[in-house]
Parts: C-alpha cells; structure tokens; sequence
C-alpha cells in the first residue's frame, strides 16, 4: 500500500457568519471553495486536469450549499472538466473525513492525486430554512426512540455536570483560546496557509480573521449568561417532548447544570479549505516537496445521546493504528464544539496543556462546520513546522456521536 502525502494546505480566513455582520456573508459558498481550490493549484503549478477528485465536507446541504459544492467550486476555480468532485457530509467531521477519503483513495492506489477540504457558510443557514435542529428532530420517531439526540449545547451543558466540569474551568479554557489565537495572529503563524477573499468585482472581501475577540478575559466571560437553558425545555412536538427529556430518557436523575454560552462555544462563523495529497510516486514524478505523510486515520462512533464524546476513543483508536502512544504526539487538535469537549479530552487523556490547541481553537476563531476538519489539518501542519517536530494528531466530535480522527507525521 503506498503512503499519501501532504502536499500543501491552505484556508480562507473565517468570517462572521451572520448577515450584515460577517464580511463573507454575501459571498457564494462555491465561491468560498473556488477561492481555496484556486490558490491551491497555483501555488503548486497543478495540472488540475490530473487531480482525480475534489472531496468536500459540507454540512448543511440546502439552498446554495446543495448540488455537490466541490464540484461547482472547482469549476468555478477553472479546474480542468476532466476533474471531479463530491460533497459529503460527517456533521462537524466532514472537513477530517473529507481528507482521510482523499487519503484513502492514494494509498489503496486508485488515485494519484486528490484534493481533500471543505467549505460551509454558517451565515446562509436561517435563510436556508435550517431548523433548530434539522438533522436530529426529523420525525423519525422510531429512531428517536431507540437514540434520543438533543440539541448540541445541551449535550455540551450534560457532560460537563456529569463530569463534575465547572464554569470556571469552562470559561478559562475559554479565555485561554482568545489569549492564544491572539497571540498567533499577531505573530502571523497563520499567514503560511491563509488565502484572502476577494469579491467577483475584484475588492477585498476578507484577509483576516474576523470573529476573535482578543481583550476577552475569565472575568467578562463570567457575566455571560447559559444559553441553553430555555433551549432545553423548549416543547418540540405537541406532546411536550424536549431536549432536556431526551437526555433524561437515557441517564435518568441527571441534574443538568447549564454553563455553556456564546464565550465558551464555538464561534458561528464562514469558512472553506483545502488539502493537497499526493502520491509519492505522483510527487517524485512532479518534483512536488511533501510536507507530511499520513500515518493513521479512522473514525469512532460514541452514544448518540451525549454526541460529543467520541473524540477521545477516536484519539486512542488512530494512536494504536498508528503504533504510537500519546507521549509521541507534538501537537494536539481538538474541536472546541464546545468548552467541555477540549477539557475532557485533555483531562481524559492526561495531556499537557501546552501541545493542545497551541494557536486557539474554534471558540475564539470560530467553526465553519464541513471545513473546520481541514482547517485543524493545515493548521497543525504549519505549527508542526514552525517548531520543527513530528507528530500531529487531530480530531473532533460529530453529531449522532461520531469522530473522525487522523494522525499526520511531517516529512
């Protein structure tokens, strides 16, 4: 079987995703992909019509988001036609599994080179007639049944009073993506990997990020209030039914406490990305330098009730497919979907805080849904880079329970 390398990667900077507010927000989503696709083969001279597949993670597929985006970007990106694409959907994982596809189809040696990544505009999703929570409360009654699944938050707000996980550890897990994202925007450690965006007449949509908030400290996020908790009782049917019920349906007696809000979750933001793979023969064949190989990937599925725990056994699942141990691993992403998510990952796991989420994560730059995944891929390449070590692991939760997770090793 032969490797998949990683070739280059690279992003658009995450807007706002709401209307009159967000800078991308009256772009095209396959504008948004077109914008990374096209950067991607310039910057590396690419032949695109040899690029066997354009895999995108995009969640929401509604209104302009429908109709297979990563085919329509590409086009739109002036990729040759003989080159193809598809659009899947993993929730929040889509933008891992995108990539971990496009792996998958070099290493089993189908294709030579693939391009993985995703893009998802949060700003379209109200007017998009997006529900409060479309892909879990879809009248399937049967499966309700069988798998209760709440609202996101309101399984972040359960975890975190089943694991004895306070606000204030919430909210300084909070203050300290601010810190870091600051830290790393000032310093340009993003710059290698960001693409502005540029509207069809040519002006400047967007160069930088857009949603941190860099003066955020533990003391004004602590004058937040929960923003789940009307949420949770909210009746959703005519028989009353909510999402505090469906959480106690499975783990009766649960005293929810809700601490979870806008500080301390990820960020409603516009985003897309790109990740180049190559085979090594593909590679040599184009004098292309690879920047990493892809040492292990899979995907885990946890209880669909509480959603956003798998992210831990996906971490412990590609370690042993790996053949490594959590003291081999240099830098560690994790979603921040929630606060609570990135805290039990790293108390689970016992790791040190400082290989985790080194730059911030998605509650100070926010979480563009399909491309979050390829946008902690990139991100981790370049950190990996910058401090010359080795090993990078990344994943993070997905609605119905799921987690995606892959393991890169720089070359």
């Amino acid at each position: 079987m032969s490797e998949a390398w990683i070739i280059d990667a690279c992003r658009t900077p995450r807007g706002i995703g709401k209307k009159g507010k967000g800078a991308l927000a009256d772009e095209h989503p396959q504008h948004l992909g077109a914008t990374v696709l096209k950067a991607i083969a310039e910057r590396n001279s690419l032949n695109t019509a040899e690029v066997g597949d354009v895999i995108f993670g995009t969640s929401s597929q509604r209104g302009r988001q429908s109709g297979d985006l990563a085919r329509m970007a590409a086009l739109e990106a002036g990729f040759d036609i003989r080159s193809s694409g598809v659009t899947l959907d993993r929730f929040c994982g889509s933008g891992i599994t995108s990539v971990n596809l496009a792996a998958a189809n070099i290493m089993c040696g189908m294709e030579d080179l693939v391009i993985g990544g995703g893009a998802e505009m949060m700003s379209t999703f109200g007017e998009e007639g997006t529900a409060m929570s479309p892909f879990l409360d879809n009248g399937n009654m049967v499966l309700r049944e069988m798998h209760p699944q709440p609202h996101q938050g309101v399984c972040a707000d359960a975890i975190a009073s089943m694991e004895g996980i306070d606000r204030v550890a919430l909210d300084s897990l909070a203050a300290v993506s601010q810190a870091r994202a600051a830290n790393a925007i000032e310093n340009g450690y993003f710059d290698k990997s960001l693409i502005p965006v540029y509207k069809n007449d040519g002006s400047l949509a967007l160069d930088k990020e857009q949603f941190p908030r860099p003066g955020t400290t533990l003391e004004s996020l602590s004058e937040l209030k929960p923003a789940f908790e009307a949420m949770a009782d909210y009746p959703l049917d005519e028989v009353g039914t909510t999402f505090r019920a469906m959480v106690l349906q499975k783990y009766a007696g649960l005293d929810i406490v809700h601490s979870h809000h806008a500080g301390n979750s990820s960020g409603v933001v516009d985003g897309a990305a790109a990740i180049l793979l190559a085979s090594p023969a593909y590679a040599k064949a184009k004098g292309m330098k690879p920047r990493a190989r892809i040492r292990a990937m899979c995907n885990m599925g946890d209880c669909p009730t509480l959603m956003l725990n798998a992210p831990v056994p996906a971490a412990q699942k590609v370690l042993a497919k790996a053949g490594l141990s959590i003291a081999d691993i240099d830098l560690f992403e994790i979603n921040e979907a929630f606060s609570v998510v990135a805290e039990k990952f790293i108390r689970d796991l016992d790791l040190d805080r400082d290989k985790v989420n080194v730059n911030g994560g998605a509650m100070a730059l926010g979480h563009p849904i399909g491309a979050t995944g390829s946008v902690l891929i990139g991100t981790i390449l370049d950190e990996l880079e910058r401090r010359d070590q080795q090993f990078g692991l990344v994943t993070m939760c997905a609605a119905g329970g799921m987690a995606p997770a892959i393991i890169i090793e720089r070359i």
